[in-house]
């Protein structure tokens, strides 16, 4: 199984001095508040993103940073850093946010927002402590932090809470934040899958297009992490199941769909979410389906994860079942995907209740684990 890459998944462990409250004691107001913003407070959007390597150099040095303190030999962050040097050695991850903050940053000044955009990561460069320390030198008193997951999770969600306490910390204050809400049910986050999703079975031959099983991936996470994902546990399996089911509902109604599950992790004792994209591909082969249109609506953007495990593995799995394949894009800047965005940010800027989503309080979600880095 792959080792997790372009999207953060720590299987559970156990870290002697992990403190439950630390989102809460130091990501500086992240429990957003029912008032507007004050007037002349100086905020910013911050993209906070997982990071990924620019060149061949960069991908060990990457993946250590990832799996730092769960004891991945050697040997398996060099097979991992294989599928980086397929690409020469460079993640589409950090494009695909270069480009997603241009486009939010014309979104916001059409929109006659003036609020500066900034982006950080957890595990490569430019790292959210740094660009925290410039958000303080900018003077920027506020933070809405837009997470580069649209699901609640550990991994999803309250790690990003983590991510802004660890540099509030390392920074010794700077800027109080908030973390905007789920969008898994955005309209523009579900009509940007369905337009692929439609795109993808167009492709398909004709004759096939009726019938080809549509399938929903995500990241698989360890059951233990699932159990726990939002305030009543569960919400990520829900929030994912929901976000299909409108992306269906919007380019194939009437159609079924299955969620099943990609780029597991971690040791085969610790129990994940399950079917395997693969596996699951194989039992529609043996009952006889023709044809399968994949659509990744765990993700926001075709990063490593999506090209390589979809595009590559997967693919070639349907080729040696002889299941015609095709697999939809994901949300990316599609303008609708990019004006919900902007909606989000202007809720919570009026103070608004979200209409849409959740947004876990930052002690949410907690799993102990392993240690991690500390940039």
């Amino acid at each position: 199984m792959p080792l997790a890459t372009d999207v953060d998944i720590t299987p559970p462990g156990q870290r002697p001095d992990e403190d439950p409250s630390l989102a809460v004691r130091n990501n500086g107001g992240v429990e957003p508040s029912d008032a507007p913003a004050p007037p002349g407070r100086r905020e910013a959007l911050l993209v906070l993103s997982f990071g990924g390597p620019e060149g061949p150099d960069d991908v060990i040095p990457f993946l250590e940073n990832v799996t730092r303190g769960r004891g991945i030999p050697r040997e398996r962050l060099e097979a991992v850093a294989e599928h980086y040097h397929h690409f020469g050695g460079v993640s589409p991850i950090n494009g695909q946010n270069k480009a997603l903050i241009a486009a939010v940053e014309k979104e916001l000044a059409a929109a006659g927002i003036d609020l500066p955009v900034y982006w950080g990561n957890r595990n490569w460069a430019p790292y959210v402590e740094d660009t925290w320390r410039q958000l303080a030198d900018d003077g920027i008193e506020h933070v809405y932090v837009f997470a580069t997951s649209a699901y609640a999770s550990f991994s999803g969600c309250r790690q990003y809470h983590e991510d802004i306490a660890r540099a509030r910390v390392a920074f010794g204050g700077g800027p109080t934040a908030e973390k905007l809400p789920h969008y898994f049910d955005a309209p523009g986050f579900v009509q940007a899958h369905a337009d692929a999703l439609a795109a993808a079975l167009k492709s398909l031959p004709e004759d096939l297009r009726g019938s080809a099983r549509l399938v929903a991936t995500a990241h698989s996470i360890p059951d233990a992490m699932a159990a726990v994902a939002g305030p009543g546990g569960g919400a990520y399996e829900a929030e994912l199941m929901a976000a299909a089911q409108q992306v269906v509902d919007a380019a194939a109604p009437g159609r079924s769909f299955d969620l099943v599950w990609q780029s597991r992790s971690g040791p085969p004792s610790v129990p994940w979410l399950e079917p395997d994209i693969n596996d699951h591909l194989r039992t529609l082969a043996e009952a006889g389906e023709a044809a399968v249109v994949v659509f990744p609506i765990g993700f926001i953007s075709d990063h490593l994860e999506v090209i390589w495990d979809l595009d590559n593995e997967a693919r070639e799995t349907a080729a040696e079942l002889g299941l015609a394949f095709a697999r939809a894009g994901t949300a990316g800047t599609h303008p609708a995907f990019v004006a919900s965005i902007r909606d989000l940010l202007e809720e919570r800027r009026a103070g608004a209740v979200p209409r849409l989503g959740t947004n876990c309080p930052a002690g949410c979600c907690f799993v102990a684990r392993s240690g991690r880095r500390a940039n």
